[in-house]
């Protein structure tokens, strides 16, 4: 049996980054989980401080760190435009900064480094259903730029150190993920429709609702992100990661207050600056490449995700942001 590997994973107490770090510790590596907790909770990765292959590092990722790991998960950047738009500068330097200084640990160790970007960098896409090939349609004068152009930014950081420097990168792009362990007031639309749902408010819907999106449940896409890290060497991506089911925002809404049982009705605001019309993956590649494919339906990781909030302890969380 081969000797356990130091894993790091930034953004290690998200959302995704909390379920990675716990499949990893399950597969038998030692894993470092390196957060500054400003959009995660430090509760997410609680159960595993006892986990003698689980180190917890409070940091952030936009100053430098010396560790010495064989692999590192970059997901360190806030994912939701409540949060990230909170702090844009901060946004910025997240992903510009902390790519170059986990980069820069890559290249000493000689790990192997994925990249968490997203389909953000597709911007509001003129091509339908978005490729890997397609270069984007983003504002870089918008709110949401420092988002967008941070993870381009750091895609081409990435892109450079491997061929002028050799590092062993991977790239994916993420697609619409949600799932148990969200939080609770992140602005994404799964969990505001959720939580408003569960509560008997009514359904804030941005535009007409006609605009499309795809959702792709938690497990699926750390499942795809293990594939990628392990994939061969000739494979670097980018890589679509995502369910190429597409649905609108209406069907969205109408299907969660069908599974919770409310009585909430839909009510329609201005859509905001730069929010893209349609959003869904190509994920050919990433069938091709990786063998994966999503497993999980929309209904199912809605059910899912429906029963965790009905539990959730909301006073545990911070309150959100002056952006929600």
């Amino acid at each position: 049996m081969s000797a356990a590997q130091r894993i790091l994973v930034t953004g290690g107490s998200g959302f995704l980054g909390s379920h990675l770090c716990e499949r990893l510790l399950a597969a038998g590596q030692h894993v470092l989980c390196l957060d500054n907790f400003f959009s995660s909770q430090q509760e997410n990765v609680s159960h595993l401080l006892e986990e003698p292959g689980f180190e917890l590092i409070e940091h952030d990722i936009t100053s430098p760190i010396q560790l010495d790991v064989d692999q590192i998960y970059n997901l360190a950047c806030p994912a939701a435009p409540g949060h990230y738009q909170y702090n844009p500068i901060k946004t910025v330097k997240t992903s510009v900064l902390g790519a170059i200084h986990v980069l820069g640990m890559a290249k000493r160790c000689q790990a192997t480094i994925l990249q968490a970007s997203t389909s953000e960098v597709y911007g509001d896409p003129e091509v339908h259903p978005q490729t890997e090939d397609y270069r984007g349609n983003v504002s870089t004068i918008g709110p949401r730029a420092c988002y967008d152009e941070g993870k381009r930014a750091a895609e081409t950081l990435f892109m450079d150190y491997h061929r002028m420097h050799g590092v062993n990168i991977r790239l994916v792009r993420i697609f619409n993920t949600y799932g148990p362990r969200m939080h609770p007031f992140d602005g994404r639309v799964v969990s505001n429709f959720v939580l408003q749902a569960l509560a008997g408010e009514q359904l804030t819907v941005f535009g007409d609702g006609d605009q499309t999106r795809s959702f792709c449940y938690r497990d699926d896409l750390v499942e795809a992100l293990i594939k990628m890290m392990g994939a061969e060497n000739d494979f670097i991506g980018p890589v679509n990661l995502g369910n190429p089911e597409e649905y609108t925002i209406r069907q969205l809404a109408e299907t969660v207050i069908e599974l919770t049982g409310s009585s909430s009705q839909l009510v329609f605001k201005p859509l905001p600056p730069d929010d893209p019309v349609r959003r869904c993956p190509d994920i050919s590649l990433a069938q091709a490449r990786l063998g994966w494919q999503p497993t999980i339906g929309l209904r199912e990781g809605l059910q899912r995700t429906i029963e965790w909030f009905r539990d959730l302890d909301i006073s545990a969380y911070r309150p959100p942001t002056p952006n929600y």
